[in-house]
């Protein structure tokens, strides 16, 4: 490459393929470009599209200035950034052709180059024609200070040489993005105003009135009315956004927008006057009907309908006839409903003219329409009518379609009273017949309201609502007659007998109890209790309360409101049914402060239901349980140690021997001991005695015995002594009594102690103290005691023996042992046999026999008579018995007693006295 061209340039031609973009950086870089021109040339006519290949050729045409520019115009393989860039520093001009060439990829290169070297003619072309926003945006930002050079070529130069009607846009809306409105209108009326080709163009016009709307309003009227092809559709939006109303409705009226226009005098400048004039002038069902809803937000009913009429406009029915109503022009509503009805068939149309019909007392028209072919909802125009106090209007319609109920109504409001009940009997509903009874009551038509009232009040839920009518106006007694005659009803229930007891307890208290003893099974206790309370009717709630199984509360009245609530029977009776076992004792305390002398008629009557040691715990407290005497007494046969103690305490305090004695001798629940601590102490003998008794009782034989014979009490002593069942507290009172020369209690204590005493002692007393006057009768008794003894024994004997002799009379086996016999017999012998010293000799094989209860045997009998110089035998046979006495120490003969005439003896089988 460096050396001469004669010696490379024959190898170059020869070579064809090599790379290009190399050989020319290398050729470039040494500035041999030039030589290049042919090889590369011929390559291009080869149809090589190589871009280094056409970048080398540009560079070489630009360098030899071969018409660069059309190369770089035309020529679309070369790289346009490079070639710019080369040519910069040559030709700058030549350097934007190639720049532009790339159409927007060298776009800040182009703008750097015009702004370097002042082309902003040709710069204000290249944005024209390249249409980019963007491109536009950059070169008019406001920090641009090549913007005002930029702005004047674009005005002056660059559109006006377009008739490209889209770069024309493209290049106002970048102005308008920009904010150049005032260059934006220049450019705007120099091509709208004065270019033939954009004249008519409705673009450009509805740009260059955009642009004044925007910048300058002075021009926006002119421009209005010197164009004709812009598009009010845009535009009059902007307009009004902009206040400028007049042009907008210039605009609209231009192009034949009547209704928009119209909008405008209505809802912008508002004024109705104009807008009147103005469709008067244009005259257009449109423009009317607009007009007229303008008059209906407006509130002007009557314009509004006239607006409607000329414009035959029925559409908006609906807003007419509320404002209409509003306004109260039900005439002119007619009129134009007539109108309407002629356009449409809507059930509100004719629905709303029977209505004005009836605000307007046209009753004749009203009667002969709803008469006619029509779409009114006749049920719901009379609903209004009525809700409207159109009750004539109300009448007609609903004796038309049958409605009775609300035909009723009607004739209520028009004091129809009697019509109106006729009215209700056929509709017959519990509403309807409250209606007209509230009229009537209110007119004090009463009689009529009874009528009514009788149909309602068999209804339970409707019940409550006449009740308080009637009471609201303070009828009472009109209600309690229409009650009482609703109890003879068939249909009568049982909230009817409630809510009359309920008025007799508010109004006619004298009269209630005499009723809940007629109805109660039909009244609704719980309820009527309520108002017996609340108006203090005691006795009635007591009744109610009872008759209802709810006797704790009954009781609680009677106690809380005795002067007038309580009835001893009555208190009693529900008491014995209480589930509260605590109102038995505030019972006592009430009676005790109230009715002290039925206290013990309560208690007995409550005998069974009373915890009877609490009871007598709490009558202890009150300190009055004295005055229970007979209630402890009554129930002391259930045995309870509290009611014993109670009761025996009060009869000590009263000094009632003689009941203290039954009660401690009948009830043994008590702490004995304790009473008799008291007893013995006491003054009066017969408590002293009781205490003696209580001892006896308890087993305590020698502290009662003691206790009696300190009080002289004998007899007592001797039932103690027998109580006792011991022996030696017999014979020590025995001795007593001999000690202190009580012969007669002596006998008595002989015959009552008759099995404790032995005979051998009381022989012996007998003996020593002279007693035998008085021991005879116990002497006799023993003797014929061991007689009837030795009889029953020589009875078993004999039978023994023929045992025998029967046993050896057959041969048989020996007879079992005698002892076996003997034992077999003792157990049914009460006697005992004497002891064998004493038995008879035939007799001394028998086993001795133990004595019977209280008899002597045989050897206690014989030291008693040994020990008297008495003398006892016994025959073989047991033929005969005789009892002497040693003359020496009685002189008296035992085996007759002549003052007795008594002669004892004994026989084999019988007795002789």
């Amino acid at each position: 490459m460096d050396c001469d061209e004669s010696i490379y340039k024959p190898i170059l031609n020869k070579v064809r393929m090599c790379p290009i973009g190399p050989l020319v950086e290398e050729f470039e870089k040494r500035n041999k470009l030039k030589v290049l021109l042919n090889w590369l040339e011929a390559r291009a006519n080869e149809g090589n599209e190589t871009p280094e290949l056409y970048t080398g050729l540009a560079k070489i045409y630009v360098d030899l200035g071969r018409e660069p520019q059309t190369f770089l115009i035309n020529n679309q393989f070369y790289d346009p950034k490079e070639v710019g860039k080369y040519c910069e520093s040559r030709n700058p001009h030549l350097a934007f052709f190639a720049y532009k060439k790339a159409w927007g990829n060298c776009d800040a290169e182009l703008i750097e180059l015009c702004y370097k070297n002042s082309f902003f003619n040709l710069l204000a072309q290249y944005l024209v024609e390249r249409q980019n926003a963007d491109l536009w945006k950059v070169v008019l930002a406001a920090d641009n200070v090549h913007r005002p050079k930029i702005v004047e070529q674009v005005v002056q130069s660059a559109l006006p040489q377009t008739h490209n009607t889209d770069e024309v846009s493209v290049a106002v809306k970048a102005f308008i993005e920009a904010d150049l409105s005032e260059g934006l209108i220049e450019l705007l009326d120099q091509l709208v105003l004065h270019h033939p080709e954009f004249m008519s163009h409705g673009g450009l016009q509805t740009l260059l009135i955009l642009t004044a709307i925007k910048s300058d309003h002075s021009r926006v009227m002119d421009y209005v009315n010197r164009l004709d092809k812009y598009d009010p559709k845009r535009l009059c939006p902007l307009a009004l956004e902009n206040g400028l109303y007049e042009e907008a409705v210039e605009m609209y009226s231009k192009f034949g927008k009547h209704e928009d226009a119209m909008n405008i005098m209505l809802e912008q400048i508002g004024d109705l006057t104009r807008a009147e004039i103005y469709a008067a002038k244009i005259n257009s069902p449109e423009v009317w009907s607009r007009l007229g809803k303008a008059e209906l937000v407006a509130e002007r009913p009557v314009e509004a309908i006239n607006a409607y009429l000329k414009a035959e406009d029925p559409s908006n029915f609906d807003e007419v006839i509320a404002v209409a109503e509003r306004g109260e022009k039900y005439e002119e509503l007619i009129e134009y409903l007539l109108m309407a009805r002629s356009k449409v068939k809507e059930p509100k149309v004719d629905g709303e003219l029977i209505y004005a019909y009836g605000q307007c007392q046209r009753y004749t028209e009203l009667e002969d329409f709803i008469t006619q072919t029509h779409n009114a909802n006749l049920q719901t125009v009379g609903d209004r009518c009525y809700d409207s106090k159109l009750y004539e209007a109300g009448k007609i319609i609903f004796t038309y379609i049958g409605n009775y109920a609300r035909l009723a109504s009607c004739l209520v409001h028009l004091r129809e009273f009697q019509a109106a009940l006729e009215a209700a009997k056929k509709a017959n509903t519990p509403r309807t017949w409250k209606e007209v009874n509230y009229a009537c009551v209110r007119a004090r038509q009463f009689r009529l309201a009874a009528i009514a009232g009788l149909n309602i009040i068999i209804h339970p839920d409707h019940l409550d609502d006449v009740i308080q009518y009637y009471e609201k106006y303070g009828y009472w007694e009109e209600l309690i007659k229409l009650l009482e005659s609703g109890l003879t009803l068939e249909e009568a229930h049982t909230g009817m007998f409630t809510e009359l007891g309920v008025l007799f307890a508010k109004y006619d208290p004298d009269r209630l109890m005499d009723y809940l003893k007629t109805y109660f099974q039909k009244i609704h206790v719980p309820k009527l209790l309520r108002a017996c309370e609340e108006y203090k009717m005691w006795p009635e709630a007591v009744f109610l309360h009872a008759h209802y199984d709810q006797h704790d509360r009954a009781v609680s009245i009677m106690m809380e409101h005795s002067p007038s609530a309580w009835t001893h029977d009555l208190f009693v009776d529900s008491l014995q049914k209480v589930a509260n076992s605590d109102l038995h004792y505030r019972a006592i305390y009430f009676y005790l402060r109230e009715q002290p002398m039925l206290l013990n008629d309560m208690l007995i009557a409550l005998a069974e239901k009373l915890d009877l040691p609490k009871t007598v715990a709490v009558l202890k407290r009150t300190g009055y349980i004295a005055l229970t005497q007979s209630f402890l007494q009554h129930v002391q046969g259930h045995n309870i140690e509290a009611v014993n103690e109670a009761l025996n305490e009060v009869l000590l305090e009263n000094d009632d021997h003689q009941g203290l004695r039954a009660s401690v001798l009948e009830y043994d629940n008590f702490d004995q001991m304790k009473l008799v601590k008291v007893l013995e102490k006491h003054e009066l003998l017969e408590f002293r005695r009781i205490a003696a008794i209580l001892y006896r009782k308890n087993k305590k034989y020698v502290e009662s015995l003691n206790l009696s014979k300190a009080d002289g009490l004998h007899r007592d002593a001797v039932e103690t002594a027998l109580d006792s069942k011991k022996p030696e507290l017999a014979e020590h009172l025995l001795r007593y009594f001999i000690s202190i020369k009580e012969r007669e209690f002596f006998a008595v204590c002989l015959y009552t102690c008759y099995e404790l005493l032995k005979p051998d002692v009381v022989t012996e007393l007998t003996w020593r103290f002279g007693l035998f006057e008085f021991a005879m009768p116990y002497m006799v008794q023993t003797m014929r005691e061991m007689n009837n003894r030795l009889d029953n024994l020589t009875k078993k004997l004999e039978d023994i023996h023929k045992k025998e002799e029967k046993f050896a009379a057959k041969g048989e086996e020996e007879p079992p042992p005698m002892e076996e016999i003997i034992g077999g017999l003792t157990s049914s012998v009460p006697a005992l046999m004497p002891p064998p010293d004493m038995m008879m000799p035939g007799l001394m094989s028998l086993p001795q026999l133990m004595p019977g209860p209280g008899m002597m045997d045989m050897g206690m009998m014989n030291m008693a008579l040994m020990g008297t110089g008495m003398n006892m035998g016994m025959g073989m046979g047991m033929g005969g018995m005789d009892m002497g006495m040693n003359p020496g120490m009685m002189g008296m003969n035992m085996g007759m007693m002549p003052g007795m005439g008594m002669r004892m003896g004994t026989t084999t089988g019988s007795t002789q006295q």
